[in-house]
């Protein structure tokens, strides 16, 4: 991922966990934390289990994400040479209170960190394997395996707009594996109207451009599927199945004739192993044979594998995409 497309993903997820932006340059942005997105990044589980079982106002941590380290340094150097030498006196610190509250002193939780006391924020580096953006990946993938959306519709400028039915489809994006030795992964985006069952290939592409909301818009009404979950999760798998068998499979024999060429090979060098041993070690030889085999089995041994990565529900306009 480039560093636009971190930075749009970021500022998506913080946008739907409603965060408070403190300040945003191209290069980072600083937010203080909701709720939501503070128990998701932070693992303060003792903290929020006592505000939640006191009714304590919480206080949110605050956090700088670097999108541009480069970038990032030459802004500091900028702000660092505009300062005058009267600025860059320090000035003293303000005395703290002596009482501190009782999530202070349990917790270490102090009050709201400002924009004057940058330096003491937490900064994380959101680059593409760094240890914050996964786990703002692994959270956004967890919170969106089921999604219900419906599409939104504009307001006349005359009044208001006619009822109009909305048709529900079901969209699941599949990962396909094609494994053994080597491995090749494939998305698959397909949908089904729940009203006729007709199945559409890359839907997540055809619902890009459209406008979703998870409020079901005025003057809509939902026509009630006639097709359930479970039946459409089925015929969108034997679609898939459909797509799949076409594929030039010469790939599984060769991975095939790989597994039993190592069979061969481990079974020749255990049988001089277990011919050589003694009574005490021959049942370690044993087990290490199978297990040696298990391994090889699993590495080599041709397979596709289909997952479901996420799902929604659509209510759209209309009957067709």
């Amino acid at each position: 991922m480039k560093t636009k497309q971190i930075q749009n993903y970021v500022m998506r997820y913080l946008e739907a966990t409603e965060c408070h932006v403190v300040e945003k340059t191209p290069a980072h942005v600083t937010v203080k934390l909701s709720p939501e997105a503070d128990k998701d990044l932070t693992g303060r589980h003792y903290y929020w289990s006592f505000v939640e079982r006191t009714g304590a106002e919480p206080q949110t941590m605050t956090f700088t994400f670097v999108f541009d380290p480069e970038k990032m340094k030459e802004q500091e150097a900028k702000q660092q040479q505009k300062k005058s030498p009267q600025s860059q006196t320090a000035s003293p610190a303000p005395a703290t209170d002596a009482k501190d509250s009782i999530l202070g002193h349990y917790f270490g939780v102090s009050a709201p960190t400002t924009i004057s006391t940058y330096g003491r924020i937490p900064r994380d580096e959101l680059t593409y394997g760094s240890r914050r953006l996964e786990q703002i990946f692994g959270v956004a993938k967890s919170r969106g395996k089921f999604v219900q959306l419906y599409e939104h519709r504009k307001q006349s400028a005359r009044g208001a707009a006619p009822s109009v039915p909305y048709t529900t489809w079901l969209g699941v994006n599949y990962k396909v594996e094609l494994c053994c030795d080597m491995k090749r992964g494939e998305i698959h985006s397909l949908g089904i109207n729940l009203m006729t069952g007709a199945i559409v290939d890359s839907f997540y592409e055809q619902m890009a451009d459209r406008t979703l909301t998870p409020k079901l818009p005025v003057n809509t009404f939902l026509s009630r599927p006639s097709i359930p979950l479970t039946k459409a999760m089925v015929q969108l798998e034997e679609h898939l199945y459909k797509k799949l068998e076409p594929y030039d499979h010469k790939w599984a024999a060769e991975a095939q004739e790989r597994l039993e060429d190592e069979q061969a090979r481990i079974r020749s060098f255990y049988q001089e192993l277990l011919q050589n041993a003694d009574e005490e070690t021959k049942p370690a030889v044993e087990q290490q044979f199978e297990q040696r085999l298990q391994e090889i089995e699993w590495q080599y041994k041709p397979r596709i594998e289909i997952s479901a990565i996420n799902c929604g529900v659509y209510h759209l306009e209309g009957n067709s995409l």
